[in-house]
Protein backbone atom coordinates (compact mmCIF):
# COMPACT_ATOMS: atom_id res chain seq x y z
CA UNK A 1 0.00 0.00 0.00
CA UNK A 2 1.33 3.61 -0.78
CA UNK A 3 2.32 6.22 1.32
CA UNK A 4 -0.86 8.36 -0.16
CA UNK A 5 -3.37 5.05 -0.19
CA UNK A 6 -2.58 4.40 3.38
CA UNK A 7 -2.66 7.90 4.80
CA UNK A 8 -6.64 7.76 2.86
CA UNK A 9 -7.52 4.71 4.55
CA UNK A 10 -6.34 6.17 8.05
CA UNK A 11 -8.65 9.14 7.71
CA UNK A 12 -11.31 6.69 6.12
CA UNK A 13 -11.04 4.31 9.14
CA UNK A 14 -10.98 7.49 11.73
CA UNK A 15 -13.74 8.93 10.57
CA UNK A 16 -16.03 6.06 9.86
CA UNK A 17 -14.94 5.58 13.67
CA UNK A 18 -16.06 8.43 14.60
CA UNK A 19 -18.78 8.64 13.22
CA UNK A 20 -19.94 5.49 14.45
CA UNK A 21 -19.70 6.52 18.21
CA UNK A 22 -21.45 9.82 17.69
CA UNK A 23 -24.36 8.19 15.92
CA UNK A 24 -25.87 6.99 19.72
CA UNK A 25 -25.84 10.14 21.68
CA UNK A 26 -23.88 9.77 24.89
CA UNK A 27 -25.70 9.33 27.87
CA UNK A 28 -25.82 11.44 31.04
CA UNK A 29 -26.97 8.85 33.48
CA UNK A 30 -23.83 7.65 35.20
CA UNK A 31 -21.69 9.87 37.64
CA UNK A 32 -18.46 9.52 35.68
CA UNK A 33 -19.58 10.49 32.51
CA UNK A 34 -22.19 13.27 33.49
CA UNK A 35 -18.80 14.77 35.11
CA UNK A 36 -17.14 14.37 31.88
CA UNK A 37 -19.72 15.91 30.08
CA UNK A 38 -20.73 18.88 32.15
CA UNK A 39 -17.06 20.07 31.92
CA UNK A 40 -16.46 19.03 28.36
CA UNK A 41 -13.30 17.89 28.57
CA UNK A 42 -11.87 14.45 29.64
CA UNK A 43 -8.99 14.33 31.90
CA UNK A 44 -6.18 11.91 30.91
CA UNK A 45 -3.86 11.12 33.74
CA UNK A 46 -0.51 9.32 32.59
CA UNK A 47 3.02 9.52 33.52
CA UNK A 48 4.97 11.40 30.35
CA UNK A 49 8.24 9.78 30.70
CA UNK A 50 7.34 6.12 28.89
CA UNK A 51 8.02 6.71 25.51
CA UNK A 52 7.09 6.01 22.85
CA UNK A 53 3.68 5.17 25.44
CA UNK A 54 3.78 8.45 26.57
CA UNK A 55 6.57 11.15 26.62
CA UNK A 56 6.66 14.67 27.75
CA UNK A 57 8.57 16.94 25.35
CA UNK A 58 10.61 19.52 25.85
CA UNK A 59 7.78 22.00 24.76
CA UNK A 60 5.60 20.49 27.26
CA UNK A 61 3.76 18.52 24.73
CA UNK A 62 2.85 15.17 26.08
CA UNK A 63 2.70 12.77 23.12
CA UNK A 64 2.96 8.76 22.37
CA UNK A 65 0.26 5.45 21.42
CA UNK A 66 -0.87 6.17 25.07
CA UNK A 67 -2.18 9.57 24.66
CA UNK A 68 -3.25 8.98 20.76
CA UNK A 69 -5.72 6.66 22.48
CA UNK A 70 -6.87 9.19 25.06
CA UNK A 71 -7.76 11.10 22.00
CA UNK A 72 -9.62 9.01 20.64
CA UNK A 73 -11.84 8.34 23.54
CA UNK A 74 -12.39 12.25 24.25
CA UNK A 75 -13.05 12.24 20.40
CA UNK A 76 -15.90 9.82 20.73
CA UNK A 77 -16.95 11.43 23.79
CA UNK A 78 -17.57 15.08 21.93
CA UNK A 79 -15.33 16.56 24.32
CA UNK A 80 -11.52 17.53 24.66
CA UNK A 81 -8.63 16.40 25.94
CA UNK A 82 -7.06 17.33 29.14
CA UNK A 83 -3.71 15.91 29.60
CA UNK A 84 -2.33 15.43 33.66
CA UNK A 85 1.56 13.97 33.60
CA UNK A 86 2.73 13.19 36.85
CA UNK A 87 4.58 10.11 38.82
CA UNK A 88 3.28 6.68 37.73
CA UNK A 89 2.53 5.59 41.70
CA UNK A 90 0.60 8.66 41.65
CA UNK A 91 -1.83 7.82 38.62
CA UNK A 92 -4.00 5.43 40.00
CA UNK A 93 -4.46 7.17 43.86
CA UNK A 94 -5.22 9.98 41.75
CA UNK A 95 -7.89 8.19 39.76
CA UNK A 96 -9.36 7.08 42.72
CA UNK A 97 -10.02 10.45 44.63
CA UNK A 98 -11.82 12.07 40.84
CA UNK A 99 -8.46 14.21 40.31
CA UNK A 100 -8.21 12.25 36.90
CA UNK A 101 -11.06 10.57 34.60
CA UNK A 102 -9.04 8.08 33.08
CA UNK A 103 -5.82 6.69 33.28
CA UNK A 104 -3.55 5.20 30.10
CA UNK A 105 -0.05 4.95 31.13
CA UNK A 106 1.08 1.59 30.13
CA UNK A 107 -0.39 0.20 32.81
CA UNK A 108 -0.24 -3.36 33.76
CA UNK A 109 -3.88 -5.10 34.91
CA UNK A 110 -3.33 -6.95 37.83
CA UNK A 111 -5.61 -8.01 40.79
CA UNK A 112 -4.15 -6.07 43.33
CA UNK A 113 -4.62 -3.12 40.87
CA UNK A 114 -8.05 -4.20 39.97
CA UNK A 115 -8.98 -4.37 43.66
CA UNK A 116 -9.12 0.00 43.50
CA UNK A 117 -10.07 0.77 39.90
CA UNK A 118 -11.83 -0.81 37.37
CA UNK A 119 -9.44 -1.75 33.90
CA UNK A 120 -11.01 -1.93 30.28
CA UNK A 121 -8.78 -3.77 28.15
CA UNK A 122 -5.89 -5.16 27.74
CA UNK A 123 -5.59 -2.67 24.49
CA UNK A 124 -1.87 -4.17 24.46
CA UNK A 125 -0.33 -7.36 25.67
CA UNK A 126 3.10 -6.97 26.54
CA UNK A 127 5.98 -8.57 28.31
CA UNK A 128 9.62 -7.74 30.98
CA UNK A 129 12.06 -7.00 28.86
CA UNK A 130 15.86 -5.83 30.08
CA UNK A 131 17.72 -3.10 28.50
CA UNK A 132 21.90 -3.72 29.51
CA UNK A 133 25.19 -3.71 28.33
CA UNK A 134 26.51 -6.79 30.16
CA UNK A 135 26.84 -10.07 28.42
CA UNK A 136 25.81 -12.11 31.27
CA UNK A 137 22.39 -10.60 31.52
CA UNK A 138 22.09 -10.15 27.67
CA UNK A 139 22.65 -14.26 27.62
CA UNK A 140 19.89 -15.25 30.66
CA UNK A 141 17.57 -17.30 29.38
CA UNK A 142 15.31 -17.92 33.17
CA UNK A 143 14.38 -15.34 35.47
CA UNK A 144 16.42 -17.85 38.40
CA UNK A 145 19.60 -17.42 36.13
CA UNK A 146 18.86 -13.59 37.43
CA UNK A 147 18.93 -14.34 40.80
CA UNK A 148 22.00 -13.23 42.45
CA UNK A 149 23.13 -10.52 44.30
CA UNK A 150 25.59 -9.20 41.01
CA UNK A 151 22.49 -8.79 39.02
CA UNK A 152 21.91 -4.83 39.85
CA UNK A 153 18.62 -4.12 37.95
CA UNK A 154 16.87 -0.90 38.05
CA UNK A 155 12.84 -0.28 37.51
CA UNK A 156 10.80 2.59 37.26
CA UNK A 157 9.49 3.36 41.36
CA UNK A 158 5.70 1.77 41.78
CA UNK A 159 6.00 -0.38 38.00
CA UNK A 160 4.98 -3.66 38.16
CA UNK A 161 8.88 -3.90 36.94
CA UNK A 162 9.32 -3.55 40.36
CA UNK A 163 7.30 -6.22 41.76
CA UNK A 164 8.47 -8.44 39.16
CA UNK A 165 12.68 -7.90 40.59
CA UNK A 166 11.00 -8.07 44.57
CA UNK A 167 9.07 -11.39 44.29
CA UNK A 168 11.02 -13.40 41.44
CA UNK A 169 14.32 -12.24 41.88
CA UNK A 170 15.13 -10.94 45.70
CA UNK A 171 18.68 -11.92 45.53
CA UNK A 172 19.32 -9.18 42.62
CA UNK A 173 20.19 -5.90 43.53
CA UNK A 174 17.50 -3.10 42.62
CA UNK A 175 17.21 0.55 42.21
CA UNK A 176 14.28 2.20 41.70
CA UNK A 177 14.37 5.18 39.22
CA UNK A 178 12.07 8.05 38.43
CA UNK A 179 12.59 8.02 34.50
CA UNK A 180 13.94 5.99 31.87
CA UNK A 181 17.09 8.75 30.84
CA UNK A 182 18.21 8.55 34.49
CA UNK A 183 18.43 4.84 34.12
CA UNK A 184 20.62 4.90 31.08
CA UNK A 185 22.83 7.34 32.66
CA UNK A 186 23.24 4.87 35.45
CA UNK A 187 24.02 2.26 33.43
CA UNK A 188 26.75 4.35 31.55
CA UNK A 189 28.13 4.99 35.05
CA UNK A 190 28.19 1.09 35.57
CA UNK A 191 25.74 1.71 38.71
CA UNK A 192 23.57 -0.86 37.36
CA UNK A 193 23.88 -3.22 35.02
CA UNK A 194 20.22 -2.94 33.08
CA UNK A 195 16.98 -1.52 33.53
CA UNK A 196 13.86 -4.09 33.78
CA UNK A 197 11.13 -2.62 32.07
CA UNK A 198 7.83 -3.47 29.56
CA UNK A 199 8.99 -4.09 25.71
CA UNK A 200 7.21 -1.48 24.08
CA UNK A 201 9.23 0.57 26.46
CA UNK A 202 12.67 -1.53 25.02
CA UNK A 203 12.13 -1.23 21.77
CA UNK A 204 11.87 3.09 22.22
CA UNK A 205 15.55 2.69 24.11
CA UNK A 206 16.97 0.74 21.71
CA UNK A 207 15.66 2.99 18.64
CA UNK A 208 16.64 6.43 21.06
CA UNK A 209 20.14 5.07 21.87
CA UNK A 210 21.74 3.45 18.51
CA UNK A 211 25.26 3.93 19.65
CA UNK A 212 25.04 3.46 22.81
CA UNK A 213 25.89 -0.56 22.79
CA UNK A 214 22.50 -1.98 24.50
CA UNK A 215 21.16 -5.01 23.90
CA UNK A 216 17.62 -5.99 24.93
CA UNK A 217 16.91 -9.39 26.61
CA UNK A 218 12.84 -10.57 25.89
CA UNK A 219 13.35 -14.00 27.35
CA UNK A 220 11.48 -13.58 30.79
CA UNK A 221 8.50 -15.55 30.90
CA UNK A 222 6.02 -12.54 31.99
CA UNK A 223 2.35 -11.76 31.25
CA UNK A 224 1.63 -8.07 30.98
CA UNK A 225 -2.14 -6.97 29.50
CA UNK A 226 -1.80 -3.23 29.25
CA UNK A 227 -5.21 -1.73 30.19
CA UNK A 228 -6.99 1.59 30.65
CA UNK A 229 -7.88 2.41 34.02
CA UNK A 230 -11.20 4.28 35.42
CA UNK A 231 -13.06 4.28 38.75
CA UNK A 232 -15.34 1.54 39.10
CA UNK A 233 -17.89 3.19 40.77
CA UNK A 234 -19.97 3.90 37.31
CA UNK A 235 -21.22 1.01 35.18
CA UNK A 236 -22.56 2.79 32.57
CA UNK A 237 -18.76 5.02 31.74
CA UNK A 238 -17.27 0.73 32.48
CA UNK A 239 -19.15 -0.05 29.37
CA UNK A 240 -19.48 2.83 27.32
CA UNK A 241 -15.12 2.22 27.75
CA UNK A 242 -15.77 -1.66 26.86
CA UNK A 243 -17.31 -0.38 23.72
CA UNK A 244 -14.86 2.05 22.77
CA UNK A 245 -12.16 -0.34 22.76
CA UNK A 246 -13.88 -2.98 20.52
CA UNK A 247 -14.52 -0.43 17.70
CA UNK A 248 -10.89 1.11 17.91
CA UNK A 249 -10.06 -2.75 17.61
CA UNK A 250 -12.10 -3.76 15.26
CA UNK A 251 -11.63 -1.08 13.05
CA UNK A 252 -7.92 -1.39 13.02
CA UNK A 253 -6.48 1.75 14.55
CA UNK A 254 -5.17 -0.21 17.31
CA UNK A 255 -2.64 -2.03 14.67
CA UNK A 256 -2.40 1.76 13.26
CA UNK A 257 -1.18 3.38 16.29
CA UNK A 258 1.10 0.76 16.95
CA UNK A 259 2.32 1.25 13.49
CA UNK A 260 2.64 4.89 13.64
CA UNK A 261 4.66 4.30 17.00
CA UNK A 262 6.55 1.19 17.01
CA UNK A 263 6.84 0.81 13.25
CA UNK A 264 4.93 -2.24 12.89
CA UNK A 265 2.28 -4.02 14.74
CA UNK A 266 3.47 -4.66 18.02
CA UNK A 267 2.71 -8.58 18.19
CA UNK A 268 4.40 -8.45 14.96
CA UNK A 269 7.77 -7.45 16.95
CA UNK A 270 7.49 -9.79 19.74
CA UNK A 271 7.26 -12.64 17.88
CA UNK A 272 10.37 -11.75 15.74
CA UNK A 273 12.31 -11.79 19.25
Amino acid sequence: MTRITRFSAQILTLCIFILGLAAAPVATSGPALSRIQDKGELVLGTSGNMPPMNQKLDDGEVVGFDIDLARLMASGMGVKLKIQTMAFNELLPALQKGDVDVVISNVTMNPKRNMSVAFVGPYMTSGKCVITKEERLAKATEAENLNVPETRLAALQGSTSAEFIKVLLPNATMTLIEDYDGGVRMINDNKIGGILTDYPICLAMLKKYPDAGFVSLFSLLSYEPIGIAIAGNDPLYINWTENFLKRVDGTGLLEELAVRWFGRPIDEEQEEE
